[in-house]
């Protein structure tokens, strides 16, 4: 299969230390930044990364005369103080590598502490997909702010849709080693690969439960491609859906677990449906757009998915419980296309002309932000959680 068809069926699939109590002054986000002075020394890495990490986030701000102070030594003891609190680290590193690390995790640390319920997701790692020829895509991993990037596969065959397990450790993407499109599981701290099954007629778009126990997967071994839960200790299976004249793909579980939102081609243009877990009962989530693919679930319980509307594809918002009224973009209309929400729950990783930005969705945030300027046809992220 040429991968132009892989990757229009992956659309479908693709179209995963205080020591004092805070003194916090409410600061909204997309609000005036907090403003950090950065007064440390020590390791380059660690300053840069810090700095981009914490602008990054959406909070704060790098500058002089700042309201949070961060000094000491890089590599040392170093601090951040500011209203009424002080937070610092002892982290020891080696290496320019260990460095942006130890920085990334001070970073979250200054976000938790100093932000109005912030979180951070500097050390959370996204997954994404480099298009290389016409049957060659292999996938790849660095952080959010675009450093230490390592390429996970070199198989010279298609590698799609990427999603993490819970645990942060693994990725389940769909492959083609076996000369049909299967799901895989990568340990990406191990390599080790496992095929989660060699199903007739092929599998595709494995997302793990939020308890790491099953994984929703797309089958056609009965059919059409369909909707099932795979418990991943037995392997065996649940059907969801049966719509005999369509195609489903892009599983997303909701954060409790009790739902699955995905897309489905069942009204001839695919679009977003979600499915009660329990109940196997599936209801149409959009309806406006052309074209509406790749949901994923926000641990807040937003939802994100791609809309195509006038002839171009925009990343599209819905609140917590409030169906498609509640929606609104959060991105120009572009090419916009497989959004994936950090740990935050206020930024999005997308793709758009084969690059990948960081999208705030706060609705006086930050502009697109591109990841890294690596040459090649970015596409697929998937932030683990």
């Amino acid at each position: 299969m040429k991968l132009d068809k892989i990757i229009a069926a992956g659309l479908m699939m693709a179209v995963v230390s205080g020591v004092a109590a805070p003194v916090v002054n409410v600061v909204k986000a997309g609000a005036e930044k907090v403003t950090v002075t950065i007064q440390a020394g020590g390791n380059a890495w660690y300053l840069k990364c810090l700095k981009k990490n914490l602008e990054l986030s959406g909070w704060f701000k790098v500058g002089p005369s700042g309201t949070i102070t961060i000094s000491g030594t890089a590599g040392g003891a170093i601090s951040a103080t500011g209203r009424g609190k002080t937070i610092s680290s002892s982290e020891t590193f080696a290496g320019d590598s260990g460095a942006r690390m130890a920085a990334r995790r001070f970073s979250d640390a200054v976000v938790e502490a100093f932000s109005d319920g912030g979180k951070g997701f500097a050390t959370t790692r996204l997954a994404f997909v480099n298009r290389k020829g016409a049957d060659n895509a292999e996938l790849y991993m660095c952080y959010p702010d675009g450093w230490d990037m390592r390429q996970l596969t070199s198989d010279g065959r298609a590698a799609v849709g990427p999603r993490w397990a819970p645990n942060g450790k693994e990725i389940y993407y769909t492959g083609f080693l076996h000369e049909k499109q299967l799901v895989y599981r990568l340990n990406v701290e191990t390599e080790a690969r496992e095929c989660l099954g060699l199903f007739k007629n092929g599998a595709s778009g494995a997302a793990v439960s939020p308890d790491g126990r099953s994984a929703a997967i797309i089958l056609s071994y009965q059919g059409n491609p369909e909707l099932y839960v795979m418990d991943l200790a037995s392997r065996t299976l649940k059907r969801m859906t049966t719509t005999q004249a369509a195609a489903e793909s892009s599983p997303s579980w909701s954060p409790d677990g009790r739902k699955i939102a995905y897309v489905s081609d069942q009204t001839r243009n695919p679009q977003v449906y979600i499915c009660d877990v329990a109940s196997r009962k599936s209801t149409r989530f959009t309806s406006k757009g052309r074209q509406n693919t790749h949901p994923d679930w926000a641990k807040d319980g937003r939802l994100c998915w791609s809309s195509l509307q006038g002839g171009q594809w925009c990343v599209m918002v819905a609140a917590a419980n409030g169906g498609e009224a509640s929606a609104r973009k959060v991105t120009d209309p572009g090419a916009w296309q497989d959004p994936t929400w950090a740990a935050d729950s206020r930024h999005i990783v997308a793709s758009r002309d084969k690059a990948l930005f960081i999208v705030d969705t706060e609705p006086d945030g930050d502009k697109p932000v591109q990841m890294f300027y690596n040459k090649g046809n970015w596409m697929n992220p998937a932030l683990s959680k």
